[in-house]
């Protein structure tokens, strides 16, 4: 065992923890007051939900023994045969419980990424089932397709060092299809559906930037000189793509917006994920400036073509994993660059794509027609917290001598963007 490498593992680990709370403030910081609970529970209930169900059988389908490229085996069903003294195979010389441990983490955060884009409209046991079905039908076997050994994107050589595919386009085409499924919210595009507060949004965005070091360079399983360059790749992306964002924004609509810069840094982040371990520096500044200015361009799409994504979840991740994706086939510094390694990348992210929509957008459905998926227009009117958790996120009772203010929900004070 290495110990030096499993202690970088497991850290690695808590960093990508780290970030579905901090998905959960990002998320939550950009709902109306009334549903930011649900917002920041939707998040935070995948921390129970997929840890259980990845102990049980996701990661022996995930990462067990390869079926047909397609699908792990029943071999490690609630961990079977492995043990303290398991080591993975290779150059790392780790636990094979740290990387179990690491894995999960990737799992836990790649639902949890879809939440925003049902913000303020679904209940709450629904989607908890939803995500229950999603992460064994969709996400464990697009993980094994992309990263365990006999995956058939692994055995096509597709680049994807830390979750472009698996995690980001994954997510991000799966909560389209949901979204397809739910509906649009009541008054959109009519009521101000505002972010209640910014700095809950940049708080989240921080949280997500410091556990992203955690999501790319811990991914090479080693403290080696790869983690090191994905680290400062990741960092030099994510600063680059910030600017591309608000760059593209003062041009289009005359502001530099505190939402942003945030989601700009996000827009980064996804998009070096795929890329960064196969890039240099300067290849890394390119994709973030790319990223950050497609993301904002895309996150208009939506009023043009009429889905109600409410959080920018396709705009930002689908559309940011992407980019990302192919740009390593044009950007690489290892050799691989060119035709053939585009060609590869390609067909990595459109058959994510593919196989991700078709099958979310049935889950979906199964679960619409089953449990009923939307929220109940009074509850959707009045607000989710009360609603499923009984609870709100602010009282202003020492105010108003109640526990609602009338003002909170329906005049929030910061622009949600300014092209909405």
């Amino acid at each position: 065992m290495n110990g030096a490498d499993t202690a970088f593992v497991l850290i690695s680990a808590a960093l990508v923890m780290l970030m579905t709370p901090g998905l959960a403030f990002f998320y939550g910081g950009m709902v109306r007051v009334k549903s930011a609970l649900n917002m920041l529970m939707m998040s935070f209930i995948s921390l129970g939900v997929i840890s259980v169900l990845w102990v049980l059988y996701g990661y022996s389908l995930a990462f067990g023994t390869d079926h047909g490229g397609v699908i792990g085996g029943f071999d490690h069903l609630g961990l079977k045969g492995i043990s303290v003294d398991t080591l993975t195979d290779g150059k790392e010389g780790i636990p094979v419980f740290a990387f179990v441990c690491f894995q999960l983490m990737f799992a836990v955060l790649t639902p949890a990424l879809m939440s925003g884009a049902l913000a303020d409209r679904v209940r709450f046991s629904a989607w908890t089932l939803f995500i229950a079905l999603w992460v064994t039908i969709v996400y464990f076997p697009v993980a094994h397709w992309v990263w365990a050994e006999g995956g058939w994107l692994y055995e096509l050589e597709v680049i994807d060092f830390a979750g472009g595919t698996a995690v980001h386009i994954n997510a991000g085409v799966g909560a389209l299809a949901a979204v397809l499924v739910v509906g649009k919210r009541i008054g959109f595009r009519k009521d101000p559906m505002r972010p209640h507060s910014l700095p809950l949004v940049v708080l989240g965005a921080a949280l997500l930037w410091f556990g992203w070091f955690g999501f790319n360079a811990g991914s090479e399983l080693a403290a080696d000189g790869t983690a090191a360059s994905m680290a400062l790749n990741t960092q030099v992306a994510t600063g680059a793509a910030m600017l591309g964002w608000l760059g593209y924004e003062r041009i289009r609509h005359g502001a530099f917006t505190t939402l942003g810069a945030a989601s700009g840094a996000i827009a980064g982040l996804v998009a070096i994920t795929p890329s960064g371990a196969h890039v240099n520096a300067l290849g890394a500044i390119l994709i973030g400036v790319v990223a950050g200015a497609v993301c904002s361009w895309a996150v208009s799409l939506k009023y043009k073509l009429g889905y109600d994504d409410s959080l920018d979840v396709v705009g930002v991740h689908l559309v940011g994993g992407v980019v990302g994706t192919l740009l390593v086939g044009v950007l690489a510094i290892d050799g691989l660059a060119g035709a053939g390694q585009l060609g590869k990348q390609a067909v990595g992210a459109f058959s994510v794509m593919a196989y991700s929509f078709v099958v979310s957008w049935l889950i979906a459905k199964v679960v619409d027609l089953s449990v009923g998926f939307r929220a109940t227009e009074d509850d959707e009117r009045a607000g989710l917290d009360q609603g499923y958790h009984a609870e709100t996120a602010y009282d202003f009772s020492a105010i108003t001598g109640s526990t609602t203010r009338k003002s909170a929900t329906s005049a929030p004070q910061e622009s949600r963007r300014v092209d909405a």
